[in-house]
């Protein structure tokens, strides 16, 4: 008997084979664009772009791009990936096709923009149809975030510019809804921005909102049940002004700056005012209380808000301001819900930190940087990745359950997209093969069974 040599076993490598489809796991984001309807919306939404005698629709080549991000791509050359398996991708079309279609729709400006958007929100409203109980809106209220990104530039691409920690790149302002703590979370607003861009300005918060409140059903775009969620970046008289509008009466949950104002308030606040603040599971939250301000910090600001302020230990290592007082550090955030504890209005703000696991999976799909030279492209690229994201949010929604329902999009390529099968052609019809020892291929399976019990659009 041969004595092995080395921790591994020794596989000979004897060239090419067939009847493997590599990243077969991927059927699982091929069949939520079917069942949900996205590959025919989007279709129908390029079909002016579509020239006469063309040979690939453009509606496919996006959808192909958007695959190919959510499968791991950063770049337009990526959709090779999938032109390698025309079995079950079918045709898929070369690269300088793509690059045509890319700077068509750049070219069209903001038509493309509202088409494309305009598809992605009708599916948007039969997909949460679809997922019933877990569906965002399923308690009733949709939660915003709104939060900006750096996105990092290697090259001088336009509007690329310094940015406000010393880098150069661009300063785009993300929407995403929480899918609360049962599920991740899917985007509804992606506005490209130079890289000078400001954090708080009111204009830009107020375009990305728009954008956003046009992603959700018509129910949910005015009224008490949406609650738009930003940090301190949209505490300003502008945007509060704009939410709080007659006629649109969002609901609000942002941080404010702690200005002078604020500061002396806090100070004035009585020991007896001030409430633990609570952990998610309801226990009390050891170092930190938070209060309600009312008086002259309140002047100025839109009618029926509420100030609530957290004092908290600092971390260990932890710098205090020149705001915090009493060597706590002190933040504060406005809303206009009532009728419920501080506490609990407290804790929820608090979520708003979900914002960052979304916008960490969206530099993980395709937003690590933007591949293209011109705004226009990089704009179309930013609707691709959205593209990539809701596929990845909406496929664990209504096919998976329990602990790979929270699975990110780094996980569930590592599990469930890069699983390889073995392709066998039955009756004319192809059919993928998992492995059975592979550790998720049960979940996988399972999760087809799911979407094909789902009815299909039309």
């Amino acid at each position: 008997m041969k004595k092995r040599i080395g921790s591994y076993p020794h596989v000979r490598i004897e060239g090419c084979g067939s009847g493997v489809v590599s990243q077969a796991g991927g059927v699982l984001l091929i069949e939520t664009a079917r069942k949900t309807g996205l590959d025919r919306a989007i279709s129908a939404a390029l079909t002016p772009w579509r020239r006469p005698r063309a040979v690939h629709d453009p509606g496919k080549i996006l959808l192909d791009m958007a695959l190919a991000v959510a499968l791991g791509g950063d770049c337009l050359a990526d959709v090779g990936m999938l032109r390698a398996e025309p079995a079950v991708i079918g045709p898929v079309a070369s690269d300088p096709t793509v690059s045509r279609l890319i700077d068509t729709l750049a070219a069209a400006g903001d038509k493309a923009l509202t088409a494309i958007r305009s598809a992605r929100a009708e599916v948007r409203e039969h997909v949460w149809t679809l997922a019933k109980d877990a569906a965002p809106d399923a308690a009733g209220q949709v939660i915003v975030d709104l939060d900006g990104v750096l996105v990092l530039a290697h090259s001088d691409k336009q509007d690329a510019a310094a940015t406000w920690k010393k880098s150069f790149g661009h300063h785009p302002l993300l929407g995403f809804v929480d899918h609360g703590s049962g599920g991740t979370g899917e985007p509804v607003a992606a506005l490209l921005r130079p890289g000078n861009a400001g954090s708080n300005t009111a204009a830009d918060h107020i375009t990305a909102a728009q954008i956003a409140l046009a992603q959700l059903p018509k129910r949910h775009r005015r009224g008490r049940s949406t609650l738009i969620r930003t940090d301190s970046a949209g505490g300003t008289h502008e945007f509060l002004a704009w939410l709080t509008k007659r006629g649109r009466w969002l609901s609000y949950s942002v941080g404010m700056t702690i200005t002078e104002q604020i500061h002396q308030a806090v100070l004035k606040v009585p020991a007896s005012a001030w409430a633990p603040a609570v952990e998610p599971g309801g226990e009390i939250r050891e170092g930190a209380w938070t209060a309600e301000l009312d008086g002259d910090a309140l002047k100025g600001w839109p009618k029926g808000m509420r100030l609530i302020v957290r004092k908290e230990r600092p971390h260990p290592g932890a710098q205090l301001r020149f705001t915090d007082a009493d060597g706590l550090r002190l933040t504060c955030f406005a809303t206009n819900t009532t009728g419920s504890k501080i506490t609990d209005l407290e804790l929820r703000h608090r979520r708003r930190a979900r914002a960052e696991d979304r916008i960490r999976n969206a530099r993980a799909t395709g937003l690590r940087n933007l591949p293209l030279h011109q705004t226009a492209q990089n704009r179309i690229w930013l609707e691709i990745v959205q593209l990539a994201l809701d596929l990845l949010a909406w496929m664990p929604m209504l096919a998976l359950t329990g602990k790979p329902r929270l699975w990110e999009p780094r996980r569930l390529r590592l599990r469930l997209l890069s699983a390889a099968a073995q392709l066998i052609t039955t009756a004319r019809r192809g059919h993928l093969r998992f492995a059975c020892h592979w550790p998720w291929t049960d979940v996988i399976t399972n999760a087809i069974r799911q979407l094909d019990a789902l009815p299909s659009p039309g």
